[in-house]
């Protein structure tokens, strides 16, 4: 049996509505996994559940940075299995609810990631990079990880400035770390369940039709706020889908017409690429919805099949 319920999905899917819904009936507590719904006051361009959509029910990882803040994979997994390990210590059932496949995954393997070392040796490696090349800085990686190396291409700044990093900072290449990852069993049993459509055109069309609703709910006043506020244009927050095409539109780089139609195509893309990885994943559980959601047959499915457990 499961001691984690995993609800997860491309964007637009109904993964908000089924999460709360599920953790209500089980009488657990969500825990999100959406790397942008971590930011304050970024509600509407997240598509951050409401009051209402909670349901009642305890949510946490929301609202628990700044906008102008970065964010890693690591620092979530840290600050989430605090959470999951509380939820389960109540004798509670944690559902993680979220798209974000990254945080997922390694919030689930429990698995370290690599040693990093501070900011400082990191933009110097960056800076060697731009100064000297990509192809230059991947022979420099051949020398101490060919294994990382093959892998690579010279354009891949980041890839080859993280090798680059890690191997500085502990002496080891990212390949042995990697590999004495893979052999360490998972921190916690998870049953994953994700959502998607059986025509990929109604999905395109409800993130469409999502886009043009936080439009209406006030989009451009949110993506303004952030700005007046001082929140840096290049911050990792305001890169974020329907954020950085707006932003675009306010500085008058293009116009408002130009920006949305410029969300809903990032936002399309983003949800197949969610699929690609998602598809990876045999051990995931695909709930298949037609024209819209149905939520409340799929609480039932899912409570009947019962591959979790609470204490």
């Amino acid at each position: 049996m499961k001691n984690i319920l995993v609800i997860t999905g491309p964007t637009a899917t109904g993964k908000t509505a089924l999460g709360a819904a599920l953790a209500k009936a089980a009488g657990g507590e969500v825990i999100s996994a959406d790397s942008m719904q971590v930011y304050r006051h970024m509600d509407i361009g997240t598509a951050k559940p409401t009051e209402s959509e909670k349901l009642g029910v305890p949510h946490h990882m929301l609202d628990i940075i700044a906008p102008g803040e970065d964010y890693s994979a690591a620092r979530y997994v840290a600050e989430a299995a605090e959470c999951v390990d509380d939820i389960l210590q109540r004798g509670k059932l944690p559902v993680l609810v979220g798209g974000t496949g990254l945080y997922i995954d390694s919030l689930i393997s429990g698995h370290k990631f690599s040693e990093r070392g501070n900011n400082v040796l990191r933009r110097e490696i960056e800076e060697k990079y731009d100064e000297h090349g990509g192809e230059s800085m991947l022979e420099k990686l051949r020398e101490s990880d060919p294994e990382s190396a093959v892998k690579i291409h010279a354009n891949d700044k980041k890839r080859i400035v993280r090798a680059l990093e890690v191997f500085e900072t502990t002496g080891r290449t990212i390949s042995e770390h990697d590999q004495a990852t893979k052999l360490l069993p998972p921190r916690y049993d998870a049953v994953k369940y994700a959502l998607t459509f059986s025509d990929r055109n109604v999905l395109y069309a409800r993130i469409n039709a999502r886009i043009d609703g936080m439009i209406e709910n006030g989009l451009e006043t949110e993506v303004r706020s952030l700005l007046d506020t001082g929140v840096p244009s290049v911050s990792t927050a305001m890169q974020a889908i329907g954020y950085k095409e707006m932003m675009g539109a306010i500085r008058g780089e293009c116009s408002m017409e130009n920006a949305i139609a410029r969300i809903k195509q990032e936002s399309r893309r983003y949800a197949k690429r969610q699929l690609t990885w998602l598809r990876r994943d045999a051990g995931v559980n695909w709930i298949t919805w037609e024209i819209e959601p149905d939520i409340e047959t799929a609480v039932k499915f899912i409570m009947t099949e019962r591959q979790y457990e609470t204490n």
